[in-house]
């Protein structure tokens, strides 16, 4: 149910923004990818990526395990992550493991979450690349 209400959140917040009907690109569980993802809209790992990706949103499912770079608008980590990243917005779940160094805009953290790295806040005159 909690899926299921995150999911129906989501596309209200896309739809508020104006933003079109997007299909995310899934990597699913058990498939490994090696190579990059450039000028993505939205991605969702539930598998493993070994590269960079630059995309608008970036979700790191529970499953999920990315070793490379991040350049996004917004990344939600609920699995693992090594590596760095800049990001406006930061989000790191109870499930979720971060070896790197960030730099964000806004950062919600939740407690029981492993977080080994530096964080750094982004000034309000820079800009993401993605």
């Amino acid at each position: 149910m909690r899926k299921f209400r995150r999911i129906l959140f989501l596309k209200l917040a896309r739809l508020m923004r104006g933003e079109k009907n997007i299909v995310p690109c899934i990597i699913s569980a058990g498939t490994k990818i090696i190579g990059n993802i450039i000028d993505g809209d939205i991605v969702h790992v539930d598998g493993k990526l070994e590269g960079d990706i630059c995309c608008k949103e970036l979700i790191i499912g529970p499953t999920g395990s990315v070793n490379g770079k991040i350049t996004a608008k917004s990344l939600e980590l609920y699995g693992e992550l090594n590596g760095s990243l800049v990001v406006e917005n930061l989000s790191i779940a109870s499930s979720a493991k971060f070896i790197g160094d960030s730099v964000y805009k806004t950062i919600a953290i939740e407690p029981g979450a492993i977080l080994i790295g530096s964080c750094n806040k982004k000034e309000n005159n820079e800009q993401p690349s993605a």
